[in-house]
């Protein structure tokens, strides 16, 4: 007897639902929270009724405009960590893609995740060894007399933040350019040679809009945790330059104002949202292309 459609929806139906019940509770009854913590009124460990805009207006409308500037400060950092992040990973994914023989690319992969053997927070402080005071940098160049005076990168909270991150988040972007590159039909690439390109403009017209589908997953990848990221904020700029986070956190926990602090979140979340449809946009765009 064949299975009627009901039947079949009521089996799909079943499959799904524990599934479907671990993201209600997990992610939409807490995002639910926080958005009617903030529209709520209250301050220190208050939150009551009656419903209000005002925690959001705080934000736009604060008579500094400081926490407009951490928010626009936490975007400008997250998309010169991504940008820089995406620079670096590509000629490493292309060299393992092209390069490396098919029997060693596992182990170079293996080799790109070597940094997450370690605590995210020895590896803030051995960047400090690296561009701070007395660092690795600032020894050398005054040992080969490039420099007279210290450099001391670290002391630039902005800068360190920006280093720290792209390094990383570097080996979350080398794997999706690999597996875009390593999608790249060859033949096409031979092609472009024998009707004449060089290898440079068989890249730019070929390899790099097929691979960009992996481009783009790399920035998405790297750009949305790093607009939320709290450690590396506090430990490299040592607090002096807040993102979102940090100011999220402030609410929340030190001050204990939930309200404002979850209006901070969802503008936060919004803010991610709206540039990640512009890169799914325009990763669709690259996608069609390859129909």
């Amino acid at each position: 007897m064949a299975a009627t459609p009901s039947s079949e929806a009521r089996a799909g139906l079943k499959l799904i639902s524990p599934t479907a019940i671990y993201v209600l509770l997990l992610l939409a009854v807490p995002l639910g929270t926080v958005l009617l913590y903030s529209v709520l009124s209250g301050g220190r460990g208050v939150a009551e009724l009656p419903l209000t805009l005002e925690n959001y207006g705080t934000l736009f409308f604060h008579p500094q405009g400081a926490y407009l500037y951490i928010l626009g400060k936490s975007l400008l950092i997250a998309l010169a960590v991504t940008t820089i992040t995406v620079l670096l990973a590509y000629p490493v994914a292309y060299f393992v893609s092209f390069h490396v023989k098919p029997d060693r690319k596992s182990l170079w992969l293996f080799l790109i995740t070597i940094p997450f053997w370690t605590s995210y927070i020895i590896r803030v402080s051995l960047w400090f060894q690296i561009i701070g005071y007395n660092g690795l940098i600032d020894s050398g160049l005054m040992g080969l007399g490039i420099m007279d005076t210290q450099l001391n990168i670290a002391s630039y909270s902005i800068l360190s933040i920006i280093i720290v991150l792209a390094h990383a988040y570097a080996p979350f972007a080398v794997l999706p350019i690999f597996v875009s590159l390593e999608k790249v039909d060859r033949s096409l690439l031979e092609a472009g040679q024998d009707l004449g390109e060089s290898r440079w403009v068989t890249f730019l017209r070929v390899t790099l809009p097929l691979s960009m589908p992996g481009v783009i997953a790399a920035a998405l990848i790297v750009f949305i945790p790093t607009v939320g990221d709290y450690v590396t904020p506090e430990l490299v700029g040592d607090g002096k330059e807040p993102m979102i986070a940090n100011l999220i956190e402030t609410q929340l926990l030190k001050l204990q104002n939930f309200p404002q602090g979850s209006a901070f979140a969802v503008i936060s979340m919004l803010m991610v949202a709206i540039v990640s449809v512009i890169f799914v946009l325009w990763n669709r765009r690259y996608i069609g292309g390859q129909k």
